[in-house]
């Protein structure tokens, strides 16, 4: 399993897109998506919320568990990937593309994001 280096990463297993005009992309990580198994829900937050850092923003169900979904950063929810809505496969089978999850312009980005080689040394030890 290779980790985009392009992206960075929380420790509960989500990634973060470098900001675009303020706004960056958040997902799962192909890591996480194992460990889900298939996942056949998700709940996200709706365009126009505020989400923080560190806490839930929503959840992911899968044939094995739930499991909360944490926003990485804190900002305004700018857009919801309706495709993992209906089709909540997209994360496991495409996690940093097409299993995005939703997009939030920043207002506060923590400083212990880890870059690929420090999630990849997370996730190994």
């Amino acid at each position: 399993m290779s980790n985009p280096q392009n992206l960075r990463y929380s420790k509960e297993h989500e990634w973060l897109s470098d900001a675009e005009d303020g706004v960056s992309t958040i997902g799962i990580t192909e890591h996480a998506a194992n460990a889900l198994g298939d996942v056949v829900f998700v709940q996200l937050p709706e365009v126009g919320d505020t989400v923080t850092a560190g806490e839930t923003c929503g959840e992911l169900e899968s044939t094995k568990s739930v499991s909360d979904l944490y926003c990485p950063v804190t900002g305004e929810v700018t857009a919801v990937n309706e495709d993992v809505v209906n089709d909540p496969s997209l994360v496991n089978s495409a996690p940093f593309e097409g299993g995005w999850l939703f997009k939030v312009r920043i207002t506060d980005e923590p400083s212990d994001l880890l870059t690929a080689a420090e999630y990849d040394a997370h996730i190994a030890g």
